[in-house]
């Protein structure tokens, strides 16, 4: 009997203890969720509250300057791009910043550690920088758009589309090409589609004995009857050079780019007929050799 109270006691005693240890866990939890839970709940729905609010803020900026940059002659849509890609960027490293404001983290050596990251990624992707740069040139100086025909080096085709690292064109025969900007940014840029009118450059030749006058009247019917060939500025046709077999004469008239290869061609085709049916004689190379017979 004295065996079992005191086993029992001990027991008694353990469950007291148990007790004991977890009422005073339980005042630890209730004084840190006093003194500590409060705030803690409090950062996590401000920090709710800032991404929801940024989030939208943001968008809106997007859609107001889309809508802006769409209205403007003087931003093309490399140039837009850049400026909403910096845009967003910057809101949203501002809104890191405040995030981490809020937990107390100090940016010094955060900043710090970005500055030798930076300096060290600098080496490795310089091609991809140079790029981008390339591409900040092109958005500011805009020297094409998309829809532009244009010529760089010795490619050329229609912009269909361009960002911050190349620009893609379309050639006259239906291939995809894709330029970086550093390559397009390093040579010379010809734009064919920078204004709203292109002038036509065509050359004709015809025999020393044909009459200059008539070969006019019929080049002059043939532009005449083009609808594409504009009014102003006004086309000419003249003698253009002497050459050694044949007189060579320049036709230029004014089209739209979209034009200018319907006509240029439309016109070689036609010359081609007209000549032959009024018997005017188009020369080619030729040498006259005189023998003489010796004594």
């Amino acid at each position: 009997m004295f065996m079992i109270r005191l086993t029992l006691n001990q027991m008694e005693v353990c469950i007291v203890g148990t007790q004991v240890k977890l009422m005073s866990l339980w005042d630890s939890v209730k004084l840190w969720i006093n003194e500590k839970s409060l705030g803690v709940i409090l950062n996590v729905i401000g920090i709710i509250v800032i991404l929801i609010v940024a989030k939208v803020l943001i968008s809106w900026m997007k859609k107001v300057l889309v809508r802006m940059f769409a209205k403007s002659k003087k931003i093309n849509d490399l140039m837009s791009r850049l400026i909403i890609k910096v845009a967003v960027f910057i809101a949203q490293l501002i809104v890191i910043m405040v995030i981490l404001d809020r937990f107390g983290v100090s940016l010094a050596p955060v900043i710090a550690g970005l500055g030798v990251t930076g300096f060290i990624l600098g080496f490795a992707f310089q091609e991809t920088i140079g790029n981008l740069l390339a591409g900040a040139m092109i958005a500011i100086n805009s020297p094409f758009r998309v829809g532009d025909y244009v010529e760089v080096g010795s490619m050329n085709g229609s912009v269909r589309d361009m960002d911050m690292m190349s620009v893609t064109l379309a050639t006259p025969d239906n291939k995809r090409v894709v330029m970086a900007n550093k390559l397009i940014w390093g040579q010379a840029i010809v734009n064919y589609s920078y204004t709203d009118s292109r002038r036509v450059e065509m050359g004709v030749s015809v025999a020393y004995d044909s009459d200059v006058e008539k070969v006019k009247e019929i080049l002059w019917s043939i532009i005449n009857s083009y609808p594409e060939v504009l009014a102003d500025p006004k086309p000419v046709i003249a003698v253009n050079k002497l050459n050694d077999s044949s007189v060579d004469l320049v036709v230029r008239p004014w089209s739209k780019p979209a034009d200018y290869w319907t006509i240029f061609f439309r016109f070689q085709q036609e010359v081609l007929e007209k000549f032959r049916k009024e018997n005017i004689e188009i020369p080619f190379p030729q040498v006259d050799v005189n023998m003489e017979k010796g004594e």
